[in-house]
């Protein structure tokens, strides 16, 4: 194992890296790992959605690598700057607001094999040029083409051919590293591939990304202690590079690291470009060994390439534009000095970018030669099908290829995995990452409980009374109410893990339906254990009615509308990115169908145009629903005799005083009228609050059906908003 001096500020030390394999043999290739699996599916298993992946010989003498090229010229890239408001603007007929350029006919290739960095000051458009790259760039916006081996490059064949790292490390935080590695297998890898393969793909990646001692770590987060943040962001590369891409993109991917961290991350890119790989990357501020590790280098100013070729050229570069580099002088800061310098003078840029225009007429680009020389002659004259196809059957991308035939490319960007076990797999990462954070479900029961026990002491044994009526009416409403607000943390759920999403399913790893359900499917086992703890807190020490069998249905009633407002909140979540403004949206929305549920004004006293309300009010079928769980029951009376007087001015009349006045209201009604006579029934009392149009049944089913509409919305808002480009 090669040992590599790093220098520190503060102290001197030796460095382990990685070369092929953690013990010292190499590390197993995809191909070979292929061999002897099983891993050939030569037809559907009947599901209807398995891909049929690439039928490899393995036992095939192994053919020769295929060189590839990506190619982009004069992309150009512009925004429309947005104007802070201003009345006056508002009448003027002026353009509405400038335009500025992100990229100006940028031109320049990468070859499989080497690193290729983009070089610049902050603005200088090095992430803009990654997205255009990554196909992050709405069509119709992006200027100028971009190819592979001569042919364009399609944004359906560029999902499974290239892997996208992005800039922030987007990572479940409970999961450890070999989980997180074996997780993203799950989904690039194909389903035929077994399992103890996909660990091997997983442990060799492990040592080649340097991990070995973390892979038992958890990635960790800010209340969480986990992995460095080296480590973090070789395993945000790792995810992307299980599949083994032809192409692999990275944005800034030594960004917050420190020099050794850096280096070692771009030692990692380096041995990936050697397997094969065109490697593309942007960077801020290289340091002298990371330059050493660099193939080209293209640097750009405002958007404008000022330096395209080989960092060894650089020096000559600067030296024939007037500016040549002082001894012992970090070739990039001195460039990065001098951009600078320029960009700040009245002239700006100009005379580098001529000067660079003039200097690559003169010479040929590194890749421009490379396609001169026979290196590519084995291939001469095949199509980037083809070509890709050839890569396919050396073990590269292996999760998407299609079948052994001239026409398998038409298959290249299907699934690896159908619908169903990536719902499974998704199931069981979110298992295991909130199973490791036992205090959110904590904190989330014992609200529960706590609001049901103060629920249960304040209406504790209500009785039969007009009193109780009035009480149990409460409850209810309360109760309900209780049931959405309390589904409302889960609002920033989906809001951290939106780019995680977004980034995963960019390149095909799972579908969006296919992640809509396993996340309803978590939360159900969830939702239920809440509904239970709360019904058995308050069902019992309320008093409520119905026995054992009004108690089953109270629970079904409390689940569904757990589940109505969890579907509900992740609606809002996967529609407002914001957390502070789907909070309110949520508070706001609850709070109006609670006004119009029917506890604080019946339906017939509803205006008419607000009555629509009143019908897509969440809190109406619940409350109607426990309401005639309640007052159904045919055998029980809420005012007898003398109770007809309560809540009445004649309430604080002495009791034989209320007796006689309820014999002459006998004599005036011509009917007998006792103290123990039922005059007031449960049903008569549901009739009394306007709930009389669905029975218990029915406003359980609206209630559940409630929540598949809000899931259903939820994956619509992530089908029309997960496209993650630029405009």
């Amino acid at each position: 194992m090669p040992r590599i001096a790093a220098d520190d500020e503060f102290h001197s030390a030796e460095l382990e890296i990685p070369s092929a394999g953690g013990d010292g043999r190499d590390l197993p290739t995809l191909r070979q790992l292929l061999k002897d699996s099983g891993s050939v599916m030569k037809e559907d298993d009947g599901d209807g959605e398995a891909p049929v992946h690439h039928v490899v010989d393995l036992d095939a003498p192994e053919t020769p690598p295929v060189p590839f090229v990506l190619a982009f010229d004069n992309l150009t890239y512009s925004v429309r700057l947005h104007q802070k408001f201003d009345l006056p603007s508002l009448f003027s007929r002026r353009s509405s607001a400038p335009v500025k350029a992100l990229l100006r006919d940028i031109s320049g290739e990468a070859c499989d094999g080497e690193i290729l960095a983009v070089f610049g000051g902050s603005g200088a458009g090095k992430s803009t040029l990654i997205d255009a790259l990554a196909g992050r760039i709405a069509e119709g916006s992006l200027g100028g083409t971009v190819t592979l081996n001569g042919e364009p490059l399609q944004s359906r064949m560029l999902k499974t051919i290239s892997a996208y790292v992005m800039q922030n490390d987007l990572l479940f935080p409970m999961l450890t590293v070999e989980e997180t590695l074996m997780f993203a297998a799950e989904f690039r890898l194909p389903r035929s591939l077994p399992k103890s393969k996909k660990k091997d793909r997983v442990q060799a990646l492990i040592d080649q990304l340097g991990l070995k001692d973390a892979a038992g770590t958890v990635i960790g987060d800010e209340g969480h202690r986990g992995v460095s943040g080296g480590e973090r962001r070789r395993v945000s590369i790792g995810i992307d590079i299980i599949h083994d891409p032809i192409i692999l993109l990275l944005d800034e991917p030594t960004s917050g690291l420190d020099s050794t961290s850096a280096f070692m991350v771009v030692q990692v890119l380096k041995r990936i470009a050697q397997s094969g790989s065109i490697v593309m990357m942007s960077i801020h501020q290289p340091s002298y060994r990371i330059v050493e590790l660099l193939d080209r280098l293209i640097i750009l100013s405002r958007g404008q390439t000022v330096f395209s070729g080989s960092p060894a050229s650089l020096p000559r570069f600067l030296s024939e534009f007037g500016h040549p580099i002082p001894e012992k002088e970090n070739i990039a800061e001195f460039a990065l000095d001098l951009i600078r310098e320029l960009e700040g003078s009245p002239e700006g840029n100009k005379g580098l970018v001529e000067f660079h225009r003039k200097w690559q007429e003169e010479k040929l680009s590194l890749c421009q030669s490379a396609r001169a020389t026979p290196r590519i002659t084995p291939h001469q004259g095949l199509s980037l099908k083809e070509a890709i196809n050839v890569s396919v059957s050396r073990g590269k991308l292996v999760s998407g290829s299609g079948g052994a035939n001239p026409n398998s490319m038409a298959k290249i960007s299907s699934y690896a995995n159908p619908s169903w076990l990536e719902t499974l797999i998704l199931a069981k990462r979110y298992a295991i990452n909130w199973s490791r954070m036992p205090e959110l479900i904590g904190v989330r029961l014992a609200t529960v409980f706590i609001t049901g026990f103060l629920l249960a002491t304040v209406y504790w044994r209500v009785d039969d009374t007009p009193r109780g009526v009035q009480e149990r009416l409460g409850f209810f409403a309360f109760a309900m109410a209780t049931m959405f607000y309390c589904c409302a943390d889960n609002l920033p759920v989906f809001i951290q893990e939106r780019y995680i999403f977004l980034k995963e399913t960019a390149h095909n790893a799972y579908r969006i339906s296919s992640y809509v359900i396993s996340h309803s499917l978590v939360s159900l086992p969830q939702l239920f254990a809440l509904s239970v703890a709360f019904a058995a807190t308050t069902f019992f020490s309320v008093g409520l009615s119905g026995g054992f069998d009004g108690f089953l249905y109270y629970c079904l009633i409390i689940y569904a509308s757990f589940w109505s407002g969890s579907s509900f909140v992740t609606f809002v979540s996967g529609v407002v990115p914001n957390v502070m403004i789907s909070y309110m949206v949520t508070i706001a929305f609850l709070s109006y169908c609670l006004l119009f549920a029917g506890f604080y004004i019946n339906r017939d006293r509803i205006p008419p145009y607000w009555i629509w309300y009143h019908y897509i009010s969440l809190l109406k079928y619940p409350y109607e629903a426990v309401l005639q769980n309640e007052f159904s029951g045919p055998s029980r009376c809420y005012i007898r005799g003398i109770q007809v007087f309560d809540n009445t001015i004649l309430a604080e009349v002495p009791e034989s005083m209320k007796v006689k006045l309820l014999g002459t209201l006998s004599s005036a009604l011509g009917m007998e009228i006792t103290e123990s006579t039922c005059l007031r029934t449960g049903s008569e009392l549901l009739r009394q609050q306007g709930i009389t149009q669905l029975d218990k049944w029915d406003c359980l089913w609206a209630t559940v059906a409630w929540g598949f509409f809000f899931r259903t919305l939820f994956y619509f808002s992530l089908l029309l908003g997960s496209k993650n480009k630029r405009r």
